[in-house]
């Protein structure tokens, strides 16, 4: 049993049964290796201390863990159908222009060529116009420092989907 002081949420997360603590990890992120990292650490007595797990996690992924992750997130501007963290985390691709659309799937897919994967962004926040500007400029980047971008930037939709775990009401 957890602390009365841990918030009601991450008391929730806190007290489910592995299984479920790793259904709901997996939905946070795709990396079984992340989410068994996180897993291993629990109790957390703050929100700050799951953070602080999952970037220590996510420092320690391989290639192939990161791959993985990776896989669990739809190209920007089409998010995975029925899926509203996708939905709400894109949502500023909602109201885009079919130019913009367009263009975004363009640049994914040369994105995808040159990499080997999804271009991956923590959208939360950012319009379509910043997303299509950063993909653009991250085409250019050597292989070696998109690797250490992406992995910033998962560690951030991560933080952004654990907030919201531990945040949620009963």
């Amino acid at each position: 049993m957890t602390s009365t002081s841990t918030p009601p949420g991450l008391a929730r997360f806190n007290d489910l049964a592995e299984q479920a603590a790793l259904a709901a990890l997996h939905e946070a992120c795709a990396s079984t290796e992340w989410a068994r990292h996180v897993l291993a650490a629990r109790p957390y007595a703050t929100p700050d201390d799951l953070y602080a797990a999952s970037d220590a996690a996510m420092a320690e992924l391989t290639q192939a863990d990161l791959a993985e992750a990776m896989a669990g997130h739809p190209p920007i501007g089409r998010p995975e159908p029925g899926d509203p963290a996708s939905a709400r985390e894109q949502r500023g691709m909602a109201g885009a222009s079919e130019e913009l659309k367009a263009e975004m799937l363009e640049l994914n897919l040369a994105y995808q060529d040159r990499f080997g994967h999804v271009f991956l962004i923590c959208a939360t926040g950012r319009t379509g116009e910043q997303m299509r500007d950063a993909l653009r400029e991250r085409l250019g980047n050597a292989p070696e420092r998109e690797r250490e971008i992406v992995r910033t930037e998962l560690g951030k939709i991560n933080r952004i989907r654990l907030a919201r775990l531990v945040e949620e009401d009963a």
